[in-house]
């Protein structure tokens, strides 16, 4: 490693008195790891963030703005916890990590601007290796993240074998009573039931299989703004152990 790769690993170093805590959520009781105090200094990510070319991602629903992660940081976050998912999630040992995406988000578009999709929980990925691990960089008030069943199906995550029937069940919801309210799904309605809250709290880490059906709980008036000072600002590592 180079002089100035050790110093960046450095500077994004993580907690060395890390204490993950996991809870069993839903009907399934799907392990969720909540990782507090992540960063042993977080303003050095904050500082970076600043400075990051945040650009609207025209390849996703995601209702907001997103930059690239620093590499280092990046890997020291996946070096402190890989070893953990391969134990929670029972990963078999002969799949490999594979960072799939890597980024700064930020929450922009008013509820009013939704469009109807965007109004809706939704998942990552089918894949059943796939994970989200989420870290909360502002500080607080924010919104945290909430995790749905589909009332319809009673689906809390969606896999390869139930995506067809999940999408025919929320299509014909959809249809017999109309498109879901104007503004982010952040309670139950007729359609999702908020079955379980990941609270927000700066410098939290939240790991969570990408198949569960999700949703930010935005609070229009803290968390919609383009300003890394005043907006919900997270960090988004998304990962997958292939074959």
């Amino acid at each position: 490693m180079t002089d100035f790769a050790s110093d960046a690993a450095r500077a994004f170093a993580i907690n060395t008195a890390l204490k993950p805590q996991l809870i069993y959520v839903g009907a399934q009781q799907t392990p969720i790891l909540i990782i507090d105090d992540l960063a042993a200094d977080l303003s050095v990510l904050l500082a970076d963030a600043s400075s990051a070319d945040f650009q609207t991602d025209a390849h996703s629903y995601y209702p907001g703005v997103r930059a690239m992660l620093p590499r280092p940081y990046v890997i020291a976050v996946l070096d402190a916890v890989y070893q953990l998912i391969y134990q929670v999630y029972q990963v078999p040992r002969e799949r490999r990590l594979k960072p799939q995406d890597i980024y700064y988000s930020l929450i922009t578009t008013a509820e009013q601007d939704l469009k109807p999709l965007q109004c809706l929980p939704h998942f990552d990925s089918t894949d059943p290796y796939y994970f989200a691990l989420l870290h909360y960089l502002s500080p607080e008030p924010h919104g945290g993240t909430g995790l749905f069943r589909h009332r319809p199906t009673g689906f809390e995550k969606i896999t390869a074998a139930t995506q067809s029937g999940y999408f025919q069940a929320a299509e014909q919801h959809l249809a017999r009573f109309g498109a879901p309210r104007q503004g982010y799904c952040i309670e139950t309605n007729d359609h999702f039931e908020l079955y379980q809250k990941l609270e927000y709290r700066q410098n939290r880490l939240v790991i969570y299989p990408g198949n569960l059906l999700h949703s930010s709980l935005v609070n229009p008036a803290t968390d919609i703004a383009a300003s890394i000072s005043k907006g919900r600002l997270t960090a988004n590592i998304f990962i997958n152990f292939l074959a």
